[in-house]
């Protein structure tokens, strides 16, 4: 008899756990209450990515002048654009419908069984939906996360919103007041910015993605202020509906009017009403469900994966999770998760890709280390295309080279993360990373020579 698996939650961690746990022979039931590809699809990371490119295409034109590139009356191309709000989003919702369907597609060609509805515990290896009973050798919880609302400034869906009800906006807000310089903050705040709209951000630090990079963090707040945008620091105490807007009072009292408010202030487990508790499940104090580097919770045969374990909020780490959990679950060979050789990426302008450790935690390790940083600037194939900002920064062991890290803000930076990501993830060297061939020219032309200026010469008189 095939090993029967239920997965509750249809996000990456969910779909790509059903399609393992399938191929490995086991009889496969997903159930998912909104729609296949979860937060990560529906209200998140292509939703908002997509924002994103629109505002990137529209700088890209907007510099058409300096590459020579004219309307036929002679005049500049970036005084003719606009942004039509509402087509923007009406091609993020099909986007989103498209990628949802494929999902649902595969998972149905591959045999697993979707099941819409609510879905709880009744013990550790019972799921219940609707009036089915679900009888499963090994459970998958990936239920996600929502966002986080905080008391006296609850969302209205119309003035003040949360990153899921942005795109259901037909007009570019004309002042968009964004409360949370996080990654969700900041990428939203960049998008509108260049969009068109006055924005005004609202940072607890002294600066926007303070966990980030201090060098990366330091450049993308000046491009920021750099293109007009309001950076205030503070937190939000409250924020209120006007005649024609919104009000947000800092707890400081400092107030700021606008048209629209955003609020990007993290995000909560949906692990309530589940039955995980009463099933062996332990959740922390947050809400979050406990789970090991290979995905299990506390009851035997359960396993989580996702945001709503809070291990590391990305739609690849969620995936990993749940590949884990079902490898593990089913005897397969498993590797258990490595948070140091996730690759990041934060999609703002420029973009801000990441891996392996970074330089606070090579300190705190005590680590011997040096650092290579190269502007992208000075690299042709950067002159070419107008890219006139950015750099390459790498760590590498002072003795041995092992690359132990690095940080590019470039655009398409998580493109370029790549070799890096491997160079983390198989132990080699920084003169493994400068011999390998780079394109001429190319922007991993910066990486090669950013790895080559860490090379240490053997002292020639030792041996």
């Amino acid at each position: 008899m095939s090993p029967r698996v239920v997965i509750v939650g249809g996000g990456p961690g969910g779909y790509e756990a059903a399609l393992v746990a399938v191929k490995a022979g086991a009889e496969v039931t997903l159930i998912e209450r909104h729609g296949l590809g979860g937060n990560a699809v529906l209200t998140d990371v292509v939703p908002s990515k997509t924002v994103i490119a629109t505002a990137e295409w529209l700088t890209i034109a907007g510099r058409a002048s300096e590459l020579g590139i004219r309307r036929h009356d002679g005049d500049e191309i970036a005084r003719d654009l606009t942004v039509d709000m509402g087509q923007v989003n009406s091609r993020v919702k099909a986007l989103v419908r498209k990628q949802s369907g494929d999902i649902g597609a595969r998972l149905e060609r591959n045999g697993v069984r979707v099941v819409a509805g609510e879905a709880r515990l009744d013990g550790p290896h019972t799921v219940v939906v609707g009036d089915e009973r679900l009888e499963a050798d090994a459970v998958l919880l990936a239920v996600g996360a929502r966002p986080r609302v905080v008391p006296g400034c609850e969302p209205d869906g119309e003035r003040i919103l949360t990153w899921t009800q942005l795109y259901d906006l037909d007009e570019l807000p004309e002042h968009l007041i964004v409360v949370g310089s996080g990654v969700t903050g900041a990428e939203f705040a960049g998008a509108y910015r260049l969009l068109g709209a006055e924005v005004t951000l609202v940072a607890s630090k002294d600066r926007v993605l303070a966990r980030e990079d201090p060098d990366a963090s330091a450049h993308l707040t000046q491009v920021f202020r750099d293109r007009g945008m309001h950076l205030v620091g503070g937190r939000a105490a409250s924020v209120a509906r006007t005649a024609d807007g919104v009000r947000v009072t800092l707890e400081d009292g400092t107030v700021l009017e606008g048209s629209h408010a955003l609020m990007a202030v993290g995000s909560v487990p949906n692990t309530e009403g589940l039955g995980l508790e009463e099933a062996g499940v332990e959740l922390d104090d947050r809400g979050l469900i406990r789970v090991d580097r290979v995905s299990r919770t506390t009851a035997r045969g359960v396993y989580a994966a996702g945001d709503c374990t809070g291990v590391l909020p990305l739609a690849s780490v969620a995936a990993t999770q749940g590949r884990i959990a079902m490898a593990h679950a089913l005897g397969d060979a498993v590797t258990p998760l490595d948070l140091g050789l996730v690759a990041s990426n934060v999609f703002t302008v420029p973009e801000i890709a990441s891996v392996g450790a970074s330089e606070a935690e090579l300190k705190e390790r005590g680590l011997f280390y040096e650092v290579s940083t190269l502007d992208l600037a000075r690299n042709p194939r950067a002159k070419m295309l107008g890219i006139d900002e950015g750099f390459v920064k790498v760590f590498g062991h002072t003795v041995t080279g092992q690359v132990f890290g690095a940080v590019i803000v470039a655009p398409r930076a998580g493109e370029h993360i790549f070799p890096l990501s491997l160079a983390v993830a198989h132990h080699l060297t920084v003169d493994d990373v400068a011999d390998a061939f780079t394109v001429y020219p190319s922007l991993t032309g910066t990486i090669a020579e950013a790895a080559r200026r860490l090379h240490r010469m053997e002292d020639p008189r030792k041996g």
